[in-house]
Formats: C-alpha cells, sequence, structure tokens
C-alpha cells in the first residue's frame, strides 16, 4: 500500500511523549526555549482546543519545575505561597480572569509579585489577552505588553503527516486507507492522535494483527470523538 511523504522534526518532551513541531506551533517552540530570557515575567500561550498548549506546557514545566494551577485558585491571599519554592507558574484557561473582580486582582497581584522575585508566569488561553475584557486597567496594560504567540489547530495535511510520523516512531507501516480512515472517524488534535495510535499499537501487537481501516473500526469504534487513557482522561489543549 502507498506510503505517505514526510519530512518533520521532532523533540522530546522531557520524558513525556514527543512533541511534534511544525509551523502552526515553531514561534510557540521559539519562545519556550527562549526562556529564561523572557522581556516580561508573563507570556501567554494562546490557541484553540487540541492544538497542543497544554503539551507544550507540560514540557516547560519539566524545564522551569513551574506549579500549574487554575483561575479557581488565584487569591490575594495565597499569591506568596504559589510562587514557592520554583517561582514559576503556569495558569491554564487564563481567560477565564477577565470579567471576575477577584480574580483579576488577585493576578495583577501576581504578576507584579512575580516580577519582583524574578519568577515567570506562563498563561494559557484560547484566544489573546487583547480580547478579554479585563476590568483592572493595571492588569490589561501588562497583559497587552507581555508577549502572546498563538498556536494554530492542525491542518489536514499536518495531521495526516503527525500521524504517519506517530505510526513510524514506532516502526508500524500503515497504509493511506488508514490514515484516511483515522482522519474521518477520530478527534483531530495532536494530543488525540497520540492516544489514538497508541490505542491501536497496543491492540495490534495483543492480537498479533496488522492495522488496517476494519482493525481501525474493531479497535476504536465507528466514530470516535477522541480516546482516553486513565493517565490522561481529557483531550489535549
Amino acid at each position: 500500500m502507498k506510503q505517505l511523504p514526510l519530512d518533520l522534526g521532532h523533540r522530546s518532551a522531557m520524558g513525556e511523549a514527543d512533541f511534534l513541531v511544525a509551523p502552526g506551533n515553531a514561534d510557540a517552540v521559539a519562545w519556550l526555549d527562549s526562556w529564561p530570557d523572557w522581556p516580561a515575567p508573563a507570556l501567554v500561550l494562546f490557541g484553540p482546543k487540541g492544538s497542543g498548549k497544554s503539551h507544550l506546557a507540560q514540557i516547560w514545566r519539566a524545564r522551569s519545575r513551574a506549579s500549574l494551577i487554575g483561575p479557581e485558585d488565584l487569591s490575594i491571599e495565597d499569591v506568596p505561597e504559589l510562587l514557592r519554592p520554583m517561582r514559576a507558574i503556569v495558569l491554564d484557561r487564563a481567560q477565564e480572569v477577565a470579567g471576575d473582580p477577584l480574580m483579576e486582582r488577585a493576578l495583577l497581584h501576581l504578576y507584579n509579585a512575580a516580577k519582583e522575585v524574578n519568577g515567570y508566569l506562563l498563561l494559557l488561553a484560547d484566544n489573546a489577552p487583547i480580547n478579554w475584557v479585563l476590568r483592572l486597567p493595571d492588569l490589561r496594560s501588562r497583559l497587552l505588553a507581555a508577549p502572546a504567540v498563538g498556536m494554530a489547530a492542525p491542518d489536514d495535511a499536518l495531521l495526516m503527516a503527525v500521524l504517519v510520523k506517530l505510526f513510524m516512531d514506532r516502526q508500524i507501516r500503515v497504509g493511506e486507507d488508514v490514515i484516511t480512515w483515522l482522519m474521518t472517524h477520530t478527534e483531530r488534535s495532536f494530543a488525540n492522535a497520540r492516544r489514538v495510535v497508541d490505542a491501536l499499537d497496543r491492540a495490534a501487537l495483543a492480537a498479533k494483527k496488522p492495522i488496517t481501516p476494519h482493525f481501525c473500526r474493531q479497535v476504536l469504534g465507528e466514530r470516535t470523538p477522541a480516546v482516553r487513557s486513565p493517565e490522561n482522561p481529557e483531550p489535549g489543549v
């Protein structure tokens, strides 16, 4: 069966699965590679669900030993503790802070505290801060001054290439018909592509069968929005 051509770089994710570098995420990778030489205490990483923000943040957390928090964890009283011991924090769903007076004040306090101790904040969001409806002018000015880099959802050509590469990394040869089936029957995201390939690899080894569209249908079902695992129960964002 016909094999798809592929020319993509990849990187080790510090003990995690490979993070695939592509045009849609290359700028974000470059910014995280430049840490700790950021021009501001904060960096905003934004993009749609499935673009790989969470996976890239995991790589940065492995380097910086940053804590992971959500908007619900923000309070002015807890800011000193949040910056201990490593002075690095990943704030997930950062756009949810906008419009909540207490959360906005807490994030402003956290930003200022990070600056005072030479700390770092990585903010993950669905869109850029310029689109957030922030009530505090001081917070808005600080976030707009911080670098913000977008990540694009994978297009069809890239996702097909990613699937092929994930199979190749496991020394599995699949035909174009398998890739086409997966493109039309599974969630189109980098995170889910990794989980789908892992599930098929395990099932094929156990059954001692080749991976074909029929085998994919048996393992994954006729339509599988996402394949989840106990280690990563939600699709990556």
